[in-house]
């Protein structure tokens, strides 16, 4: 918008505008088009290639937040270089980890790769880690004894139905001494898997 203000005989301002046609021309001709900076050849990657790394910088970025959201990575005070190696050797594999279960649940769920009972609304999402480990993380453990073995308990079918996703037994003892020590118990199981 092109505009001018000018003054009559008496000192009255007056607003003078109009739209200049040529300008909004040429923008309309460069919408949708951005300049993409790299590092690549003209031999290494033409133009769609270059666009296509481009777009799959976001599953980069959102592993970052992974790192920084439910990993919960705080700065921490080291005073050995060994130390910091360590800490973020621990905290890659736990990232590695928490994709890798993300993964399983995705491939276990097929093509379509959605799945209902991960928000109150019951509307079909995909899974990402946060939300499978959100609904894990409800699991509870009942202490046994030599009576009553352990329980893992499930409050929620979505619990049980990822657990199913992630291929895991929980009945299985892990311990060949502790003969038959889990067992699941589904209490309140509201949901429809």
């Amino acid at each position: 918008m092109r505009f001018r203000v000018t003054e009559d005989e008496h000192g009255v301002p007056a607003l003078d505008w109009h739209f200049d046609e040529d300008v909004l021309n040429a923008e309309a001709a460069a919408d949708g088009w951005y300049a993409l900076l790299t590092s690549l050849s003209a031999e290494e990657a033409d133009p769609g290639q270059v666009l296509v790394h481009y777009k799959g910088q976001g599953a980069v970025e959102r592993r970052y937040h992974d790192f920084k959201g439910p990993l919960a990575v705080a700065p921490v005070f080291v005073q050995h270089n060994r130390r910091v190696a360590a800490l973020i050797q621990v905290i890659c594999l736990a990232l590695l980890v928490f994709c890798l279960i993300e993964r399983q649940v995705r491939r276990a769920l097929g093509p379509e790769q959605t799945m209902t009972g991960l928000y109150p609304d019951n509307r079909r999402v995909r899974p990402t880690g946060r939300l499978i480990f959100y609904h894990l993380g409800k699991l509870t453990l009942r202490i046994g004894d030599i009576t009553d073995p352990p329980t893992v308990q499930i409050t929620r079918g979505v619990q049980l139905h990822l657990l199913d996703l992630l291929d895991t037994d929980i009945g299985q003892s892990h311990w060949p001494q502790t003969w038959n020590l889990w067992r699941v118990v589904p209490c309140c199981l509201a949901e429809d898997l």
